[in-house]
């Protein structure tokens, strides 16, 4: 099973960034829920947003509400991230992550981790 995450870059403060995680092979998003996780330098890792793989719910961690969007192409196998308003704070690499069916805010709760994509948000 594998995942590649990949959309990172530099982009000013209130910028957008669309981040993609391709299924690569494995498994299919009818089955599979699929998450990002962020950490920052010298910070814990933390959830940013998952999409369940049952009815495609959305989850939002607080800070990213309004301004991130989760969304999922099951024929593409691929799950997107648009993040709009983009702030300093949002600086870290982004590892997409996948588990059978249902989020978790936990992430030893999945089983299948991407490579990272660095976001860089700066003027």
């Amino acid at each position: 099973v594998q995942l590649q995450a990949s959309g990172g870059g530099l982009v000013q403060p209130g910028g957008s960034l669309r981040l993609s995680c391709a299924v690569v092979s494995g498994f299919s998003l009818d089955y599979y829920a699929i998450g990002w996780f962020r950490q920052a330098p010298g910070q814990e890792r933390e959830g940013v947003s998952c999409i369940s793989s049952s009815d495609g719910n959305p989850y939002y961690e607080y800070s990213v509400e309004g301004r991130f969007t989760i969304s999922r192409d099951i024929a593409k196998n691929t799950v997107y991230l648009q993040m709009n308003s983009l702030k300093p704070e949002d600086t870290a690499v982004y590892y997409c992550v996948g588990r059978p069916t249902y989020c978790s805010g936990y992430y030893p709760e999945y089983d299948t981790w991407g490579q990272g994509t660095l976001v860089t948000v700066s003027s």
